[in-house]
């Protein structure tokens, strides 16, 4: 997560079109890319502020690779009052970026929109302890006091407690704000941490007790995919009506997953540009976290199992049987029953995927190797 500030929309046509209409361009502009006045234009909904999270939309927008699919993209930043899955099922937004856990209580509640393209493969939901406190697994959280963001966020460490047989009332709950200022004061002893956002904030921090920043070796770590209790995240989702009634809205689905995978591939190889990018459209974060999130973002989508997007199908079982077993501090769980069938569907990915193997581009980056990124005081 990040500190809010002001909303910033951008389009993808940007200079190159300007170009192109500057030299009065009126068909194909030479490059493969379509004129202007050809595109189609979309909206992207993005669940948070601009910030490598979303590295692989922003490269889309930048490299052209939108334009390329005949797409004029616009992305709508996100924030703490805006609910993606909503703006999408309101046709404010052509698509939106979501965590599915989230967006199943939606569809419950009446959101006819789908899962089109799973691009995290991995969570990236951590619970971190000093490496003194004990706790190094979830049975460990009992009698401490935990931290969680809550608004939907709050899942999988309950998931996890409760498999561990810690429930809610054995621990402490706290309200943590989306920052790890509560931990480092000693408020909380495991926070709920991101390891691309507030797991980085620890370690750009100076440690008191050695007048450098805090290394890994001074903190634990509860992972929820090594726990078995990680539920999917960020995914592209689509209107459901438009998808099973206009076909032009079927192809620009296929288009747009094309072009959003190529940013993700381009991230991939080009870390430090892709954090560049992101910085160019707004956001405020340092250099040294902003390549730190890039580079563990591409960790939660590379290697890819079967290709970037697919939709893992025991994932999604996993994700939906959480939503309907774990209870909250309410006793409430995120879905009462089954979503439908048009919760998710791997149509548009599978022709997307088919699409770009046969142009060339890797869709699963078996030799993906991360990079060492070395966080600075503050992450400057």
């Amino acid at each position: 997560m990040n500190t809010q500030r002001k909303s910033l929309t951008i389009l993808a046509s940007g200079l190159a079109v300007t170009a192109l209409a500057l030299a009065g361009c009126g068909g194909d502009s030479g490059d493969g890319s379509a004129a202007a006045d050809e595109l189609t234009p979309v909206k992207l909904q993005l669940q948070w502020f601009a910030q490598a999270q979303f590295a692989g939309y922003y490269a889309a927008l930048d490299q052209g690779f939108f334009e390329e699919e005949g797409l004029d993209v616009e992305i709508l930043e996100g924030g703490a009052d805006i609910v993606p899955q909503d703006v999408l099922a309101s046709g404010d937004a052509d698509y939106a970026i979501s965590w599915v856990p989230k967006v199943l209580g939606s569809i419950e509640q009446g959101a006819a929109i789908t899962n089109v393209a799973q691009i995290f493969e991995r969570s990236a939901t951590l619970q971190v302890a000093m490496a003194d406190a004990g706790i190094d697994g979830p049975e460990d959280l009992a009698g401490k006091k935990v931290g969680s963001w809550g608004y939907g966020n709050e899942w999988e460490l309950f998931a996890g407690m409760q498999q561990a047989g810690v429930e809610i009332d054995d621990i402490e709950l706290i309200q943590q704000a989306f920052d790890m200022n509560g931990f480092l004061a000693g408020d909380i002893d495991a926070a709920q941490a991101m390891t691309y956002n507030e797991y980085a904030q620890v370690l750009e921090t100076e440690n008191p007790d050695t007048g450098e920043l805090y290394q890994p070796e001074d903190l634990t770590v509860i992972d929820w995919n090594e726990e078995g209790t990680a539920m999917l995240q960020d995914a592209i989702w689509a209107d459901t009506q438009r998808l099973e009634d206009d076909e032009e809205y079927q192809k620009t689905t296929v288009a747009f997953i094309k072009a959003a995978i190529k940013g993700w591939a381009y991230a991939k190889d080009n870390p430090e540009e892709a954090a560049e990018i992101v910085t160019g459209a707004g956001s405020t974060l340092g250099t040294s976290h902003q390549l730190w999130m890039t580079n563990e973002t591409s960790k939660l989508i590379w290697p890819s199992t079967n290709g970037v997007g697919l939709i893992d199908e025991a994932a999604w079982e996993q994700t939906v049987d959480i939503a309907l077993g774990t209870k909250n501090e309410t006793g409430a769980t995120i879905i009462s029953e089954e979503p439908p069938a048009t919760a998710w569907t791997n149509e548009y990915v599978e022709e997307a995927l088919a699409e770009l193997e046969e142009e060339g581009v890797d869709t699963k980056g078996a030799d993906f190797a991360p990079l060492e990124v070395e966080l600075q005081p503050g992450g400057n």
